[in-house]
Formats: structure tokens, C-alpha cells, sequence
């Protein structure tokens, strides 16, 4: 009797833990804008506004600032954001929020990261990343980071290029996540904003993981021009060239780079427009940043995936598909022998795979619905996902 317990208690151990370390999704965005920079909104209801639409975590990531210490808001005399003040004042009440009005007008001292940060973390349902968009500018032309899940400020580092400019910062981030043992996700944001940043000077740049393949942002040229490059096509640039010296793939992400929460439309720089589903086992800074690292994710502007695998060269994504929408599946890859960037098998439907053939340098997958965006980046957007690059005859998995 006694080893027939032993036997169903490890086996019911077995199964806990089987099933603890299942993976699964998690939605989230990288790239957001609040009153302590240039954002229009209070930190309080912009992470409201996430947690409420399903997103899992989500990172505050204002320019050259992270939200502690004391700063204080005058918020705009217009009666739009008087009224969204108003709105805050009741949702939070007078002894949350630490305000005066003199002659100037409405001053909000703005509450911390430690101090939100209570409201609406919960285990395993909502994470907030301390953040920074590390940004610096060389002749007016913009280089802004992204620094996910950092420990402190960190102050932009001067360059005499742009590659400079990009290393240098890229090399402070590195030596945070150094000293003080906590992983860092650090992205290049938006590199067509001011056509700042080309596949060139990316290709020069030693240590570059993670960049904006979208930004929801109406000023940063997603789709580039008759003489720029959209980043779509920089990130093949980039990767054929990183493939070529041996450097790690160049991972694409999508995101808000949310600024306005009260005017909305292509003009305004709104939530909701391109987000990460990163396939963790467990909410947490380390398990997200460690698997997106392995390239355990795909960006998105709204259509969704059960899965996406990489197995024995077979690309495999599967769409979670809505009623009515259509799907075509892009298979997107790189030969050696002629490097450019090309469609190579295109399906129509929920669920495809493509078998790499010898003489490949990456595969990637796009998915396109016939879904409209709404507010989209642009009018007449559709949704659409990216499927991170892999390589052929690599054990990694997507």
C-alpha cells in the first residue's frame, strides 16, 4: 500500500509540475509614453487602459527617465485634458493624488513606479517593466533605445556617427545588465524616424538583437519611400550581413510607441496598434527576456497565432483565426546564392509550413489577414503578424 501512494504521489508531482512548465503566450507592449516625458496621460490610466484590453505586461518607457523621484505635471489648460484630469482625480481620489492650482494653473505631483506598481501587479497576469527610451540625436537625426527592465536611469552616451551613436548606448545598457545580474532587453527604436538609421549602420553595430520591424508612431516611415528602405526590407539587409559575419539574428518587434490617449487617429500616436506575444513559461522579466533572446515570439498589429515551430528545417505557424477573415501565409527567406529577400511560398489559409532546402541563409513567415486595422498606423492597414527569422540546420526553436 504504501508504495502504491509513493506511486500516485509522484505521479501527481510529475503531472504538477509537466503542467507548471507548460509555455503559453503573453501579450505585451515595449514601448510606451506617459506624463513623465512626452506622453499626454498618468501612468495610473495608461496601464489601466493595457491591463483592461488583455495585454499581460506592458513596459513605461519615457525618454531619459524612469518614474521615480519627484516630478511634478501642470496639466494643459485645454478642457480636454482638464476633464481627463478630472477623470483621474475621481478614479484615484484626494488622497491619491497630490495636487495644487494656482494662477498657473493645475500642478500633479506624479506617482512613482513603486508606488503604482501595487495597483495592478498580480502574479502571472500583469507585469510592468521599468523602462527607459534611452535618446540621443547626432545633427538633428534621432537614435532612441529601448532598455527593458532596467535597474537605473541611464543617461544617453555621445557619439561622433550614428554607429557610434548606436554602439555606445548599446554598450551602457550591456553594462547595467553586467553589473548589476539583471537581464535587459535593449531594442533600437523606430530607425526611419528622421530616416535617421540605415541597414548599414545597423550591419556595423556589434551586439544588435532587437529593433521595431513596426512602430505605431505616425512619424517614423514604417513603410520607408522611393529612396529609403521600409524596415521590413532592413531587417533582411541586416540579417543576410549578420548571418554573413556570424552574428546573431536580428530579432523584429512591433509596438505602440504610445504618446496620446485623448486625440485619436493616423495623426495621433495611439495604444493598441502593434504589440510582442512572447511564449514564456512564466510571467517574469528573466523567463520573457531570456525566451525572446532564443527568438520565442512574434510581433503582430492584430492577427494572432496557436503556434509557430522550427523543427528538422519545416517552418510551421498555425493562425488563430477569426470568423470572416481571410489569411495568407508568407513564407520570406534568403538564399546564398542570390541575396535577396523574396516570397517563396505563399497559402491561403490558417495553417502552412514550408521545408527549408539547402542553401539558405533564413526563413522567415508573414501573415497578412484582410481584416482592417482599427486606428490603424496607417489608413487602409490591415492586420498583419511577423514570424521571427530562423535558420536552417539550427537546433533552435521558434
Amino acid at each position: 500500500m504504501k508504495s502504491f501512494f509513493f506511486i500516485i504521489s509522484s505521479f501527481l508531482l510529475f503531472s504538477f509540475n509537466s503542467a507548471s512548465a507548460q509555455e503559453k503566450y503573453y501579450k505585451g507592449n515595449l514601448h510606451t509614453h506617459s506624463y513623465w516625458s512626452d506622453g499626454d496621460e498618468f501612468p495610473e490610466m495608461i496601464l489601466e487602459w493595457y491591463k483592461n484590453k488583455g495585454y499581460d505586461f506592458v513596459a513605461l518607457s519615457d525618454h531619459n527617465i524612469i518614474a521615480e523621484g519627484e516630478k511634478w505635471k501642470t496639466v494643459p489648460r485645454d478642457s480636454l485634458y482638464q476633464n481627463a484630469f478630472k477623470d483621474y482625480l475621481k478614479k484615484y481620489g484626494e488622497d491619491w493624488v497630490d495636487y495644487k492650482k494656482d494662477s498657473a494653473g493645475t500642478h500633479v505631483k506624479l506617482k512613482t513606479l513603486e508606488e503604482f506598481r501595487p495597483l495592478f501587479e498580480e502574479d502571472d497576469k500583469f507585469l510592468i517593466f521599468k523602462a527607459e527610451e534611452v535618446t540621443a540625436y547626432l545633427d538633428k537625426k534621432a537614435v532612441h533605445m529601448g532598455a527593458i527592465n532596467i535597474q537605473e536611469v541611464l543617461q544617453p552616451v555621445e557619439g561622433n556617427t550614428i554607429v557610434e551613436l548606436i554602439q555606445n548606448n548599446l554598450d551602457a545598457i550591456k553594462e547595467q545588465s553586467e553589473r548589476t545580474g539583471a537581464p535587459i532587453l535593449q531594442h533600437l527604436n523606430h530607425p526611419n524616424f528622421t530616416y535617421a538609421i540605415t541597414a548599414e549602420d545597423v550591419i556595423q553595430v556589434n551586439g544588435e538583437r532587437f529593433f521595431e520591424v513596426f512602430n505605431g508612431h505616425p512619424y517614423v516611415n514604417n513603410y520607408g519611400d522611393s529612396i529609403h528602405s521600409s524596415t521590413e526590407e532592413m531587417w533582411d539587409e541586416v540579417n543576410i550581413a549578420y548571418i554573413q559575419a556570424g552574428k546573431p539574428l536580428l530579432y523584429g518587434l512591433a509596438t505602440d510607441d504610445s504618446h496620446h490617449y485623448h486625440k485619436f487617429g493616423s495623426r495621433y500616436s495611439n495604444a493598441g496598434r502593434g504589440w510582442v506575444m512572447v511564449k514564456a513559461e512564466k510571467l517574469d522579466p528573466r523567463a520573457l527576456i531570456k525566451n525572446m533572446e532564443a527568438g520565442e515570439f512574434y510581433a503582430t498589429t492584430g492577427v494572432e497565432l496557436e503556434n509557430v515551430t522550427f523543427q528538422e528545417n519545416v517552418l510551421s505557424v498555425k493562425v488563430k483565426s477569426e470568423t470572416g477573415v481571410d489569411y495568407e501565409i508568407h513564407f520570406i527567406g534568403v538564399h546564398s546564392n542570390n541575396l535577396d529577400s523574396r516570397i517563396l511560398k505563399t497559402v491561403k489559409g490558417t495553417a502552412a509550413e514550408f521545408q527549408i532546402p539547402p542553401g539558405y541563409l533564413f526563413v522567415r513567415a508573414k501573415i497578412i489577414s484582410n481584416k482592417l486595422k482599427e486606428n490603424p498606423y496607417r489608413d487602409g492597414d490591415v492586420e498583419v503578424a511577423w514570424v521571427q527569422p530562423v535558420i536552417p540546420n539550427s537546433s533552435a526553436k521558434n
